[in-house]
């Protein structure tokens, strides 16, 4: 299943007799003691029409202790409560998108194929793109009737601490570079990155206007750091967010890639190894 719809393909959509359903997942990192970022207001300024606003915070994570990562990923059932609101239902077309990049919004994206829903795309290039192409907005809070959904986790790979910990294949680091050699660390209580990693910024998956790049850009971005498809792929980030963005990235160059959603976050929690530089 393609990974990325584009706004014309959107719009197309909208206008079907069997419309996806569209989901605004505005989201942004907040450095330690920075004030939250309110996606939800960012959403009532203009989404696109019919958009139903994702918190990730509470519907695309669980939270407990800090040796569990910043976002582990939520029970399941909660997921499936979570899609029945936004609307989803068995065989729906799933269409996600956030303010810039998708870097938040791959996380929605990840979280629902993992869960078994099959047509889940994301916006290339987001809201701005959708913006460009002339494709209008709404200031509406948009309340979908519920869905049906069931939803069944496991469609796509994770690894575990202990996985982790014995990987014999290519781990991909998608935070900062900075924050991969150590330099700054603005949220985890250790900077550095897991021994072994090689450092892949998801912002390098992206041309300067927040599309992805070509897939055989991407591949051959992929390709030097050694994830050519001769040996299994896994991504990790701070807290496994812009980590399935990089998950995305790997599958449109045609890479399949495992997800650890523990992340740095995890890692740097617990007293295991760190490594800095390049």
């Amino acid at each position: 299943m393609p990974v990325l719809i584009s706004p014309a393909e959107l719009a197309e959509a909208l206008g079907s007799d069997t419309p996806p359903v569209v989901l605004d997942v505005r989201w942004q990192l907040t450095a330690a003691g920075g004030p939250p970022f309110d996606g939800h207001a960012a959403y009532l300024t203009g989404h696109v029409p019919g958009a139903v606003f994702v918190d990730l915070e509470t519907e695309l994570a669980s939270h407990g202790a800090p040796t569990d990562g910043r976002h582990p990923l939520p029970a399941l059932d909660d997921l499936q409560s979570a899609a029945r609101r936004w609307g989803v239902r068995d065989g729906s077309s799933v269409v996600v998108y956030d303010g810039h990049g998708n870097l938040a919004a791959a996380r929605a994206w990840w979280l629902l194929r993992w869960a078994g829903v099959a047509d889940v795309r994301l916006l290339d290039g987001a809201l701005p793109a959708w913006v460009a192409a002339g494709g209008g907005l709404t200031t509406d809070d948009v309340v979908p009737t519920p869905g049906d959904v069931t939803l069944a986790g496991g469609a796509l790979p994770t690894l575990e601490l202990g996985q982790v910990q014995a990987y014999d294949g290519v781990l991909v680091d998608a935070r900062a570079a900075e924050r991969f050699r150590g330099e700054t660390e603005p949220v985890d209580p250790k900077a550095g990155h897991i021994p072994g990693a090689v450092s892949a910024p998801t912002t390098g998956n992206l041309d300067p206007e927040g599309r992805f790049l070509p897939a055989a850009e991407l591949r051959a971005r992929f390709a030097a750091l050694g994830a050519d498809g001769s040996r299994p792929v896994a991504a990790y980030c701070g807290s496994g967010v812009t980590a399935a963005h990089e998950v995305a990235a790997l599958a449109i160059a045609g890479i399949d890639a495992a997800l650890y959603p523990g992340s740095w976050s995890q890692w740097s929690n617990l007293d295991l190894p760190v490594a800095t530089g390049d």
